[in-house]
């Protein structure tokens, strides 16, 4: 197995190729919430606060982040697009991160909202092979940009309530998403979605991939977790999901979490609040654990 895979916790940075683990020394203690492959680099948000850059074997900090704290990063076409807690949404440029206007005019952010009270956070991004642009608002469904963040349109329910929402990797018209009211796949690009909980013993989702042909899922009974489980269904006719069992728990306490499931061609890797980072080389049908007694794992990369 050629690719690397990264792990991001609450206490730092770990890389794992083959059997061999190392945790990465200039991210020491350091919270790591975010990471995106890009074409020659990886990118990582760091205690929420400072964007680094993996380049040449050597992580060199691109920006500092005032303000509310960063969520997630997406390489794209334009520049480094990175979101952020009170849904704004800022690119990578010369002089550091600029924020980009023409999220804050997005049609129905005024009703964008918490069932807590707070401001919405932007919670994921998908860049598709066409260049468009997918930014999911938790809770404010999902705004997409095919002008490179000129303009901006709605494409999901407010009430969907997603969690990720993903781009397929060689498909620019496939877009997945995990909700709270299941699995949403579009086949248009946006344009339109359907929604599809079969198979699946509830239909809270927090987490979404592509491994090949198969569609990977973390479903749970809601949000505190309970009874959290990986499940996999074909991409490409009938949804309906088959539970991962083989080399897995019978049950997560926790849910696996946005940003926490990944992977690339049939290898697809999870990481888990209590540190345990399972793998695949088959695209879900078996697992391995591959990691265990790391800090909290908050997001994992493939590639």
């Amino acid at each position: 197995m050629d690719a690397r895979i990264f792990v991001g916790t609450g206490g730092g940075l770990w890389t794992l190729e083959g059997e061999t683990s190392r945790p990465v020394e200039a991210l020491a203690g350091r919270s790591v919430t975010a990471l995106a492959l890009g074409p020659a680099s990886v990118w990582a948000v760091v205690d929420g606060s400072a964007l680094l850059e993996l380049r040449d074997g050597a992580w060199t900090t691109r920006a500092s982040i005032d303000g509310p704290p960063a969520t997630c990063v997406a390489p794209a076409r334009d520049g480094v697009l990175v979101g952020t807690e009170q849904a704004r949404l800022f690119r990578l440029t010369g002089a550091g991160l600029a924020p980009m206007p023409s999220f804050e005019t997005v049609e129905g952010r005024d009703a964008w909202y918490t069932p807590w009270g707070d401001p919405a956070d932007v919670r994921s991004i998908a860049v598709a092979l066409d260049g468009a642009i997918h930014v999911n608002v938790h809770v404010g469904g999902v705004a997409r940009s095919r002008d490179g963040g000129t303009s901006w349109a709605p494409t999901v329910d407010i009430e969907s309530d997603v969690h990720q929402v993903l781009a397929h990797p060689t498909r620019p018209e496939v877009v997945l998403l995990a909700a709270a009211e299941g699995f949403g796949l579009s086949r248009d690009g946006g344009d339109s979605w359907t929604f599809a909980t079969a198979g699946l013993h509830a239909h809270y989702l927090r987490a979404v991939t592509v491994a090949g042909d198969q569609a990977l899922v973390s479903a749970s009974t809601g949000f505190r977790g309970r009874r959290s489980a990986i499940y996999r269904t074909p991409l490409d006719g009938e949804t309906r999901f088959e539970r991962c069992r083989a080399g897995l728990p019978a049950w997560f306490d926790d849910n696996v979490d946005t940003a926490c499931l990944a992977a690339a061609g049939p290898l697809v890797v999870f990481g888990t609040g209590d540190g345990r980072v399972y793998r695949s080389l088959d695209a879900g049908a078996r697992w391995a654990l591959a990691l265990k007694g790391l800090p909290p794992v908050g997001c994992v990369a493939v590639g």
